[in-house]
């Protein structure tokens, strides 16, 4: 339902992932301000807010995301910034490649973290092409994307893919000159379902599995209310940031 939701508002934030976690805080976040309108993309909705729209997806129907890109990217004519996030994700299987590993597995992982993304990305920079509004898009990364993690080789590989998108994105932006921002933002270690998921796997198809029990037990995860906040900030300063890599913790 888009009823209640102001097509020509000042600054619109597509955010895949909206429901849980980095995503969710994000979109609270931002709804702080009265002049930001936020269209969560997913297949749930938690959150309840006349500048909030749910379009429902699931990521791992790469058909049904074709066939309904056009209820995500609608026209506001009066947006004077535009911004896509890319933060919906999945971590796979954990387990070590040629162990058991089902084939079909590295397609789901693929598709939620790469496929879609550049899909979005992709529909948005042709939609958005001739729109006078700042365009900006973030492309949620990890850490795990630039050093291998043994037990997550989906998933590194899928982080690695989205830096090199976005670095390669952004060189072809600057050569058509359009002005449009494109990052890949790592969020850190942060206390998600994710996280549990980690903390629960087996040692021997994840040796690191000890550390990462330690950070939640420790204290050393960050929230994703904290988390939130500093993604905001960032997306209110932009101009400030020139590398494409970026990292919540040098915020």
């Amino acid at each position: 339902m888009i009823s209640n939701f102001n097509l020509n508002a000042v600054d619109i934030y597509i955010i895949t992932g909206a429901s849980k976690g980095i995503g969710k805080a994000i979109a609270e976040e931002l709804l702080k301000d009265g002049n930001n309108q936020v269209v969560g993309v997913q297949r749930t909705s938690s959150i309840k807010h006349p500048n909030y729209r749910h379009q429902p997806m699931d990521f791992s129907d790469i058909d049904a995301v074709e066939h309904n890109l056009q209820k995500i990217f609608l026209p506001y004519s009066d947006a004077t910034k535009l911004v896509l996030i890319n933060n919906a994700g999945v971590l796979g299987d954990i387990g070590y490649i040629g162990e058991g590993m089902p084939n079909e597995r590295f397609e789901f992982v693929f598709d939620v973290n790469v496929v879609v993304p550049a899909m979005l990305m992709n529909t948005f920079l042709q939609v958005y092409s001739n729109h006078p509004a700042q365009k900006v898009v973030v492309n949620v990364s990890s850490g795990a994307g630039k050093y291998p993690v043994d037990g997550w080789a989906s998933y590194c590989a899928s982080k690695a893919a989205i830096d090199m998108l976005s670095l390669t994105v952004q060189k072809e932006q600057e050569m058509r000159g359009t002005g449009t921002k494109i990052y890949a933002l790592s969020p850190g270690v942060v206390d998600t379902a994710m996280q549990e998921n980690i903390r629960e796997a087996d040692a021997g198809r994840f040796s690191a599995v000890d550390k990462f029990r330690d950070y939640k037990a420790n204290g050393e995860l960050a929230s994703p209310e904290e988390v939130g906040r500093k993604i905001v900030n960032f997306l209110y300063n932009t101009n400030k940031y020139k590398e494409v890599i970026v990292s919540v913790r040098d915020m």
